[in-house]
């Protein structure tokens, strides 16, 4: 929860002595841009006070100052009216604080325009340099405030905020014209020794104008100051979201790549496979396929008429070699063929076939010939069309209807190196 500061229970205060008044206008109808216009309306009368003080009045003459003092005091009252309009009688609007804050600037710099115009006038030129210096920090302190806000960052501390000013600056003129019409407008304060005054009427309003310039602009600059802190501290916890968004996906896709590592991607993780018999001799054999359970191979090779024709209708011939029997050769049963190790054969042209495992249809592979001329059967193993020697399944408990299947081995030769391929993948 936010601390309340003096300022605020200040605020609060003037809140309940102004809130009459503010009810008065609603009732007379005023929304809270008209009160705004009038606050600008009367901050232009302001600046007129002191143009023609400027022209009218002598240098010792501080009455058109004690004037526009009260006029500024008056005009501040509005600057307060406007929002409490807005907030009791339930019209505040985005256009409306657009409003306010535009017509503040305005009336702000015409304010500083008739008091610099005095002062040069009445050749006060060290005090309207302050007087313009005092406009430029008044401008600033509203400026960080709307920047910040527009960047999403609140703005709000410093000492000189607009109230302050308003305050400031209509007091001093108001003690200044009072001063000037007991004491004289021309009193001037000297120190011996010191051959300048060091003190006169006019300094009642011009000192206070030169505190608002240097405290004007230390508020600007430290509402810049607090808006970078929040600014990086605003990086910072997006920049910890980012790591931290960045840390979850990291982890997302190492899951995810661990999981390719191990069912999916070309080499996944797994028990070693055990080192079983492997067929030899068989001239017209084209790979064959071997699985966990047992040392039993599955032997896929051409299925060649007496005359040595392909079978067009069947060209692969599917057979046991049953290593726990001695190698005695066994053809597959019916389950055997129709639904574990049996081949679909779909004839694509002239001496090439489409072959599918009936288990596992979803990795094609082709009967043709070589480049040599001998049929042989290829595949898809990695990135290359190889010729298929050998199929392996790591399988790991599960049923004889469904088994657990870990992964699939394909071995074969790249045609064109002779290199070795080797892919693994989850079925």
């Amino acid at each position: 929860m936010k601390k309340s500061t003096f300022r605020d229970k200040l605020q609060q205060g003037i809140y309940v002595v102004i809130n009459p008044m503010v009810k008065g206008l609603i009732k007379m109808g005023l929304t809270p841009n008209a009160v705004t216009t009038i606050g600008l309306i009367l901050n232009i009368g302001v600046a007129a006070i002191f143009i023609i003080g400027a022209e009218k009045s002598n240098r010792g003459d501080l009455s058109y100052v004690g004037w526009a003092g009260a006029l500024i005091l008056f005009a501040g009252l509005f600057d307060m009216l406007d929002g409490q309009v807005a907030r009791l009688g339930k019209m505040s609007s985005k256009f409306g604080a657009m409003y306010d804050s535009v017509l503040d600037r305005y009336s702000e710099l015409v304010l500083f325009l008739g008091i610099c115009y005095y002062l040069v006038a009445h050749h006060y030129f060290l005090s309207s340099l302050f007087a313009f210096i005092a406009m430029i920090g008044s401008m600033m302190v509203s400026y960080t405030r709307a920047r910040a806000e527009g960047l999403g960052i609140e703005c709000k501390g410093g000492l000189m905020q607009r109230p302050e000013r308003v305050v400031l600056i209509a007091l001093s003129a108001i003690a200044c014209g009072v001063a000037g019409h007991y004491i004289g407008g021309d009193y001037k304060l000297f120190i011996p020794g010191i051959p300048f005054h060091v003190f006169e009427t006019m300094s009642i309003f011009t000192i206070p104008i030169t505190i608002l310039a240097i405290m004007s602009n230390i508020t600007a600059i430290n509402r810049l100051r607090e808006a970078k802190r929040s600014m990086e501290l605003q990086e910072q916890q997006q920049e910890a979201q980012k790591n931290k968004a960045a840390s979850r996906q990291f982890i997302t896709w190492a899951g995810l790549l661990m999981v390719l590592l191990t069912g999916m991607a070309a080499m996944p993780a797994g028990p070693e496979r055990p080192k079983f018999p492997v067929p030899s001799g068989i001239p017209n054999m084209l790979f064959y396929l071997q699985r966990t359970p047992n040392s039993n191979t599955i032997v896929y090779d051409l299925n060649l008429d007496k005359d040595g024709n392909l079978d067009e209708d069947e060209p692969v011939n599917v057979y046991w070699l049953r290593y726990t029997e001695g190698g005695v050769k066994k053809g597959l049963n019916f389950i055997q063929r129709k639904f574990a190790y049996g081949i679909k054969v779909k004839r694509l042209a002239s001496d090439k076939y489409e072959l599918k495992s009936v288990a596992y249809d979803k990795h094609p592979m082709y009967l043709m010939r070589s480049a040599q001329g001998k049929y042989q059967v290829f595949t898809q193993i990695g990135d290359t069309m190889a010729a298929l020697s050998s199929i392996w399944i790591q399988i790991e408990g599960g049923t004889f209807w469904f088994p657990n299947v870990v992964y699939i081995e394909l071995k074969g030769t790249d045609p064109a190196t002779g290199a070795e391929k080797l892919e693994r993948f989850k079925p």
